[in-house]
């Protein structure tokens, strides 16, 4: 298979941003978004405190601005950009603003109408200061279209769904080794990293030399991110001082760069047999996915997704234990548009990408959540993580490894 999005279906979305500025009588979209970049180009780069610029005019030359280190990088990733435009570094003798009023000069697009997604003309990132660039070109008007490409990455084509699918397969891999490397006396960290190198190494030897990770430092990121044991009731906690221990629940989570897209899987462990308390909070959580799941059918709207799970866990009683949303888009970056939240009503639609992932969390005690990467299809869903959901297949050994 192909590892990485076609150089023709990105000149694809090129010419679906300039239809869209021709609708809009824009002359032109001045990018600061990284990943936006990315998804109109295939090109890929660590954003700094160094201003950096994607320009596609209505009909001209797709130029990228930055600093002088990624030029040679440019070429390597991409043939869609056509010039790249370099000052030496920030914040240099001479403002990187100073030099992309420059170079929007000499690329005549003083005096016109330019779509942007940041009018400050730079991401405001480590520190980053510096003049608006509005005020550089004084001529020139500046049109917010931070909505053009999140709105054309909403539905994915088939090439992103495929992509999206691999990834969700090497998700399993990665899950099943963070369960069978578990055991009672290790740091989750221990479990992270063997897991995350077992799983990416796998997966090279597979794939191929063709293969690399486009967005990503590793093929895989397997992590407990200290979820364990109390610390499973943080949703979004990073790291814990303490070992694994039997009696605790683990939340272990994979995604998995393919072509620069990602699948988010998770799943909720017990160390050793669960407790009554236990299983009465995961099979609620259960219930309240497969609520979810039942839910998904193109036009349903996304607050359907959340109002199923949430009144399950009504019905249980649990409801002040839950903490967020069912779940939210994904593809690009772990976290996207559409959001599974009962404040939005906007509907599903066939090739809709998101995640499944109803919790419930009791502080000092635990948390409990599955996560599955779900593809909205014609007739309803299609379930991308197939990894075991009941308890009794998620209970990791006790014995001190």
């Amino acid at each position: 298979m192909e590892f990485a999005i076609s150089q023709a279906e990105y000149k694809q979305r090129v010419e679906r941003v300039r239809k869209a500025l021709a609708k809009r009588k824009l002359d032109a979209l001045y990018l600061t978004n990284g990943t936006s970049m990315f998804y109109l180009t295939g090109y890929s780069f660590i954003s700094t405190e160094r201003p950096a610029a994607l320009v596609i005019p209505l009909d001209g030359t797709i130029t990228f601005l930055g600093p002088l280190l990624e030029k040679e990088h440019v070429p390597l990733e991409t043939t869609i950009i056509q010039d790249v435009k370099t000052y030496t570094d920030y914040p240099g003798e001479k403002h990187p603003i100073e030099h992309f009023a420059q170079f929007l000069a000499e690329m005549e697009l003083t005096n016109k109408l330019i779509g942007t997604d940041s009018k400050a003309g730079a991401l405001s990132l480590w520190g980053y200061k510096g003049p608006p660039l509005t005020k550089k070109l004084k001529g020139t008007k500046f049109v917010d279209t931070s909505d053009l490409i999140w709105s054309m990455r909403l539905i994915k084509s088939p090439a992103e769904i495929t992509l999206i699918k691999e990834s969700s397969n090497w998700a399993n891999l990665a899950v099943t080794l963070m369960q069978e490397h578990t055991h009672e006396g290790m740091w989750d960290v221990e479990v992270e990293l063997t897991a995350t190198t077992e799983a990416s190494t796998t997966m090279k030897k597979a794939l191929g030399p063709d293969y690399i990770p486009k967005r990503s430092i590793y093929p895989v990121s397997a992590a407990f991110r200290g979820q364990i044991g109390e610390m499973s009731a943080i949703p979004h906690a990073i790291a814990t001082k303490h070992m694994i221990k039997k009696g605790d629940v683990i939340i272990a989570e994979a995604g998995v760069d393919i072509g620069g897209y990602t699948c988010e899987l998770e799943r909720t462990m017990i160390v050793g047999k669960p407790t009554q308390k236990q299983r009465k909070y995961f099979d609620a959580m259960v219930k309240a996915q497969d609520a979810a799941f039942n839910a998904f059918k193109p036009g349903a709207k996304c607050s359907d997704i959340d109002r199923a799970s949430i009144n399950v866990f009504k019905k249980a009683g649990l409801v002040s234990l839950v903490r967020h949303h069912t779940g939210h888009g994904l593809g690009l970056e772990g976290h996207e548009p559409p959001w599974l939240d009962i404040g939005n009503h906007e509907p599903l639609r066939p090739g809709m990408t998101v995640s499944c992932e109803p919790g419930i969390y009791e502080s000092g005690y635990a948390g409990f959540r599955h996560s599955d990467t779900i593809l909205v299809t014609e007739n309803g869903m299609e379930r991308l993580t197939r990894y075991p959901r009941n308890i009794d297949e998620l209970i990791t050994p006790t014995a001190t490894h």
